[in-house]
């Protein structure tokens, strides 16, 4: 299979078959049970041909960089892809029955048809972003994912979800501003926005620098990292089981995705090592903090939400201990195989914990005494998952 035609199955897919769904209800769960089930197996096949034949680069239209748009794709890209693969047929298929019933107790969406379409665009938009080489498609794309997310966090329809869906879009708004400076100071600078040809141009002057600073702390504002982080917990805990395991496990990952890619691709990491700590030591605060706050919650899912703070504290180590050339690779194979396990286990204790809630009644820990003798299968998967997120050998 090609190139072009992978790349059409990953995200050209996805999108036709949100916005027919969106067009016609009735053909929702054929169509998005369909991309769950050929979804993975394009990401396996782009993974196949990148680690055979080296990373890729496509030219849209026949038009290459500066001018055209391309994609590209290299061992990080084809692992994101697989990881949003796995865990976007997961949901798929757990939403069926989340959504499939009427007595649901914790399910309050007035229109739940709509998740199928959005998470359908949401997967779209992420495969876009880890397939993009330019700085400023990298913006779109992170626009359409932050449009599709606000919408899956507003799902539920009550007023706390709407709430933390308005607070999560202002937010996403500034971040993007922030972000859009950036690429415009550097496009101003350097005439293309191709991160590769950036990353071969790139001088440490002051539009530079300011450059940098004005897209770190936008990206940080998407992902999250402590004290950028208030506005995860609501969003996350509010929203239905199904968006909020795809919001934890994928969406926070595709601006840590762009960041890591500027930082090792496009920006002298060598000449900001001491930026580097700092991100480090704001990912050691965040995991402190975060766990801290995920032991005093009384709720199930802002519990796990709070953890989410946690976990993306360890992924930001990484700026620190790859900045050492010694300790490059095992830093760089530590980080991709945190988020693939935390991506994973993530979305499996949302899923587990909308399960749970559903059976219960109630979103809180009190409520779920006694739930291990009436649902094992949940409480077990819960537990294992919990596992996977701890790093107990010989888990994740």
């Amino acid at each position: 299979m090609s190139f072009e035609t992978t790349i059409l199955g990953l995200i050209v897919l996805p999108l036709a078959a949100g916005t027919v769904v969106f067009l016609s209800s009735r053909l929702a769960l054929l169509l998005t049970l369909a991309v769950a089930l050929l979804e993975p197996f394009f990401a396996l096949q782009l993974a196949g041909t990148v680690s055979t034949d080296g990373p890729l680069r496509y030219e849209i239209g026949g038009w290459g960089a500066p001018l055209g748009i391309d994609l590209y794709a290299d061992g990080l890209s084809a692992l994101m892809l697989l990881m949003t693969a796995v865990v976007g047929s997961a949901v798929s298929v757990y939403a069926t029955a989340y959504f499939g019933s009427d007595n649901s107790r914790e399910n309050h969406a007035d229109e739940p048809h709509l998740f199928w379409p959005l998470s359908l665009f949401l997967w779209a938009a992420l495969n876009a972003l880890f397939l993009s080489s330019d700085i400023f498609n990298l913006y779109v794309t992170l626009e359409l994912l932050t449009l599709a997310a606000v919408a899956l966090i507003g799902l539920a329809g009550t007023i706390e979800a709407l709430a933390a869906a308005l607070r999560y879009l202002l937010i996403a708004v500034v971040a993007s501003l922030f972000y859009l400076l950036g690429v415009a100071l550097l496009y101003s600078a350097y005439g293309t926005v191709d991160w590769y040809l950036l990353g071969s141009q790139f001088r440490s002057d002051l539009p530079s620098l300011c450059a940098i600073v004005l897209i770190t702390v936008g990206l940080l504002l998407k992902t999250a990292l402590f004290p950028l982080h208030f506005w995860l917990p609501a969003a996350h805990a509010n929203a239905p089981a199904p968006a909020s395991a795809l919001l934890s496990a994928l969406v926070l990952k595709a601006s840590f995705f762009i960041l890591l890619r500027l930082w090792f691709s496009v920006f002298p990491h060598t000449d900001l090592r001491l930026a580097g700590h700092l991100l480090a030591v704001l990912g050691a605060a965040a995991i402190v903090w975060g766990s801290l706050q995920a032991i005093l919650q009384t709720r199930l899912k802002l519990m796990v939400a709070y953890s989410t703070v946690a976990q993306i504290g360890y992924l930001f180590l990484v700026f620190s201990l790859a900045a050492t050339p010694a300790a490059s690779w095992d830093a760089w194979s530590a980080t991709a195989y945190f988020a693939l396990s935390h991506a994973c286990a993530k979305a499996a204790v949302f899923m587990a914990a909308g399960s749970l809630q559903y059976a219960t009644g109630s979103g809180d820990i009190d409520a779920l005494t006694g739930t291990a003798q009436q649902q094992p299968v949940c409480v077990f998967a819960f537990a294992v998952a919990g596992v996977v997120l701890m790093g107990l050998p010989p888990s994740g």
